[in-house]
């Protein structure tokens, strides 16, 4: 059963940086594309960045710039998310994605809060 788990959410100052981990466990699929979305209370999910195998980025508007994806080739089934310049409506708790094929999984999600 594939399980993937996030850290590296917090509380941070308007300005400041997190980075959000996801290492994925109990599954030896290499992953076509992996990426973090957010949710904000009230609102829907929201794709933040992706990357393929291949090493393919793509990031939402809202955080061009600001947010990095990267993905640990050595281990394949990690991503990361380094986030500067952080606004509070940045505000949400950040889910790991996983995609192979048709099949999709989520992480339990991390919250980040940026708040003075």
């Amino acid at each position: 059963q594939v399980q993937l788990v996030e850290s590296g959410g917090g509380l941070v100052q308007p300005g400041g940086s997190l980075r959000l981990s996801c290492a994925a466990s109990g599954s030896s699929l290499s992953f076509n594309a992996m990426g973090w979305y957010r949710q904000a209370p009230g609102k829907q999910r929201e794709m933040v960045a992706t990357v393929t195998s291949g090493g393919s980025t793509n990031y939402a508007d809202f955080v061009k710039g600001r947010f990095t994806i990267s993905r640990d080739n050595a281990k394949k089934n990690a991503v990361y998310l380094q986030m500067n310049s952080l606004k509070p409506e940045d505000t949400a708790v950040y889910y790991c994605n996983a995609r192979w094929r048709t099949l999709e999984f989520w992480g339990q999600g991390t919250l980040v809060t940026v708040s003075s």
